[in-house]
């Protein structure tokens, strides 16, 4: 059997892995990637965030024309050139995977391609290979969640992967789970023509997230999609030749064409045969981790979806640069106020900190703005009236706890509430903080005016 002994190896080359292994390279160690795809990225370049915010350009796009053509700017109906869209969106994935194996050659870091598990606390088994390191950062990933009763060898039934290959847009797409994928999805296939329904186990869309929050996006979509069916559940999916046929718990059925299932992901760990390292997992089969995102075995670091929610992109590259200062003996750790979550519909929805539910939950006393964008006269000229900014601040210090933006670009905006929220801001620092008139930005500001009583675009109530 072969053996390679290499210094600081990164098992999986996603937006964690990837992260790790450069600031580790430049930190000066030796550092080898073992990625079982041919390319670098994982799976938010390669199969999520980029694929699907590409696709959603065209969603956003049409939207927009639908929402002008009444007033004076009339289009005739867009032609589809499926394989030029899908053509773009690996254009897109194929610049980003350059950029990356770019990054990598620059810094010497090595990339193996293949599968890894552990053989030992000191030893990966890949293929017929042993390679040996002296320390490891596990960065492998999650996989969509499987639920019973569904035919998952049938064509028709996707997961998340399978609606970005983008192969037809179906007559009728049912989406079994009303989180951010599958509302994502809806959009995409809403907007190239499919008529939508969806179906969530869950009081609400987007679970997490403040009802008024996503109310403006609630009410967007309602008018838009055949059925959006809470408190629901797929018991099975029937399929015939023509048509998958699913059956709720409440006695109903649904004919689609196509079935996606978006009912989340669940981590890689299991995969890994992290028992012949002793490393310990908890129920959910998450790698626990300490705040510089050690395992219980020293040498052995672990971060991104394969330790816990919220699986996100951004959590996992903060993560994977911790993780390498630590490995190379630099006082870091991964410690957070918040992360910020951001569904990219149409209207968008993104969050911070806490949310109205959570601050309940935990007792915490709190005053709140919030700010419709039908006063917002940069909303009313970009023709984005539906949405709202929310702010929460502790009843008694006014420091930012939470906020919640939903609307047009909530997601870029929602970066000053986080940065403020970092850095323990009052409400008083926000309200006076001078925005630029008239931006969407401003709506933010006009929330904590709320709160400071101040605010002359609306009523002090």
């Amino acid at each position: 059997m072969n053996v390679l002994e290499k210094d600081l190896v990164v098992l999986g080359g996603g937006p964690g892995g990837y992260t790790a292994a450069f600031r580790a390279a430049d930190l000066g160690r030796s550092v080898t990637i073992i990625e079982k795809e041919s390319v670098l990225g994982g799976v938010c370049l390669n199969e999520g965030c980029i694929p699907s915010k590409t696709l959603l350009q065209y969603a956003e796009v049409l939207d927009e024309v639908a929402k002008i053509s009444p007033l004076g700017l009339e289009f005739s109906a867009p032609i589809l050139d499926l394989e030029k869209i899908r053509s773009h969106k690996q254009s897109v994935v194929s610049k980003l995977n350059d950029g990356i194996a770019g990054l990598a050659k620059a810094r010497k870091v090595e990339v193996i391609e293949g599968t890894a598990t552990l053989k030992s606390a000191t030893e990966l088994l890949v293929g017929d290979t042993v390679i040996t390191f002296k320390d490891l950062i596990i960065s492998a990933g999650s996989r969509p969640v499987q639920i019973p009763n569904i035919p998952y060898d049938d064509e028709r039934v996707w997961d998340s992967t399978d609606a970005l290959k983008l192969t037809h847009v179906p007559d009728h797409l049912a989406i079994i789970g009303g989180g951010i994928i599958g509302l994502e999805m809806a959009s995409i296939y809403h907007a190239l023509g499919s008529t939508i329904s969806i179906i969530e186990m869950a009081d609400s869309i987007i679970p997490p997230a403040d009802r008024d929050l996503k109310a403006p996006l609630l009410k967007e979509i309602k008018s838009k999609y055949s059925a959006i069916l809470t408190k629901t559940k797929v018991e099975r999916v029937e399929a015939s030749a023509k048509k998958l046929t699913l059956h709720l718990d409440n006695g109903e059925k649904i004919d689609a064409d196509a079935v996606l299932v978006a009912v989340g992901r669940r981590s890689n760990a299991d995969t890994l045969d992290l028992g012949k390292a002793s490393i310990a997992v908890d129920e959910r089969s998450f790698i626990v981790v300490d705040e510089q995102l050690k395992t219980n075995v020293p040498h052995i670091y672990a971060i991104g979806d394969i330790t816990g929610d919220p699986m996100l992109a951004h959590r996992a590259a903060h993560q994977g640069k911790v993780a390498a200062e630590v490995a190379c003996g630099q006082k870091s750790a991964f410690t957070p106020l918040t992360i910020p979550s951001v569904a990219y519909t149409q209207p968008e929805v993104a969050w911070v900190g806490l949310t109205e539910n959570e601050a309940k939950e935990q007792g915490i006393e709190y005053v709140k703005g919030s700010f419709p964008w039908q006063a917002s006269s940069r909303a009313m000229s970009a023709l984005g009236t539906n949405g709202v900014s929310k702010a929460l601040f502790d009843k008694e210090t006014k420091r930012l706890i939470g906020a919640g933006i939903c609307g047009k670009g909530a997601g870029e905006l929602i970066a000053e509430a986080l940065l403020g929220l970092e850095m323990g801001a009052v409400s008083e620092d926000i309200a006076l903080t001078v925005h630029a008139h008239p931006t969407l930005s401003e709506t933010f500001a006009i929330a904590a005016e709320l709160v400071e009583k101040r605010a002359t675009d609306t009523l002090n109530r």
